[in-house]
């Protein structure tokens, strides 16, 4: 059983008036998320129910009822998901994104909401590595990767040899795909953040676990057009939700009480 933010929020005697009244009123604006639903605990697709959740909806929720905004969902892929915003055809975008001074040339970052840390995801009987040493000394190893990710270029700068056309990095659409292609024995490693990957290991009874040191701490920050009126309100928000225990809440929501399929 889930117990959401706002619910435990309410429990600790904080209303929504009061955790909204030194935010920005927006009144009822329309604001188009876009999205890849492909990262649990993130964003993904619940199996039981076919429909998206994750931290980041839960999360934009709350922000939505801070802000006064009304938010609507798109879905597209990884790819095209920052030259999307970037160009203007949505107003935000969110999937556990990187913030990178490369991407901030073309995309206005909010605050992080999010610190990770990037770890090695094999399967559960994996015993022909144990590090990303011994990953790269066995060229028969190959690694999942989506292009232009932040595992994806972990993966080619600090685990192999720098060498973006390596051919032991095969190339997926979605992460999840590339997870999948792990546990059918089509790759040996995928690179995620902790949070992600210690929510696929608790959902895999086994089938899957993490090992070696971690690998870099990363931040994650929504995206928006250049230039956006949004990114001020929004990181009023995330700092408000830190200051109150709400991303602490919904941490716990989904990295530890959420069960895959439950």
């Amino acid at each position: 059983m889930k117990v959401f933010a706002w619910a435990a929020l309410a429990a600790m005697g904080l209303s929504s008036a009061a955790m909204a009244a030194d935010l920005p009123d927006l009144g009822g604006r329309a604001v188009v998320v876009v999205t890849e639903n492909a990262y649990p605990p993130l964003q993904f697709v619940d199996p039981a129910s076919g429909k998206a959740i994750g931290w980041e909806y839960d999360a934009m929720a709350e922000i939505a009822k801070r802000l006064n905004i009304t938010v609507s969902y798109e879905n597209t892929s990884w790819d095209a998901m920052i030259p999307a915003v970037s160009e203007g055809q949505y107003d935000m975008g969110m999937t556990g994104i990187t913030i990178r001074e490369d991407r901030a040339q073309v995309v206005d970052f909010s605050d992080p909401y999010m610190r990770s840390e990037m770890v090695m995801l094999v399967r559960g009987d994996e015993e022909r590595f144990t590090d990303a040493a011994s990953f790269a000394e066995n060229p028969d190893l190959l690694m999942a990767a989506q292009p232009g990710t932040t595992p994806f270029y972990v993966g080619v700068y600090e685990v192999l040899d720098g060498n973006e056309a390596n051919p032991r990095i095969k190339l997926f659409e979605t992460f999840g795909a590339g997870v999948q292609a792990l546990k059918t024995g089509d790759v040996d490693l995928v690179l995620t953040d902790g949070t992600a990957g210690n929510g696929y290991v608790a959902a895999s009874d086994g089938g899957l676990k993490i090992v070696g040191d971690k690998l870099g701490t990363e931040d994650f920050g929504f995206i928006f057009p250049k230039g956006s009126d949004l990114v001020e309100p929004m990181n009023a928000a995330i700092a408000a939700m830190k200051a109150d225990g709400t991303l602490d809440a919904l941490n716990k929501t989904w990295f530890l009480d959420y069960k895959m399929g439950g």
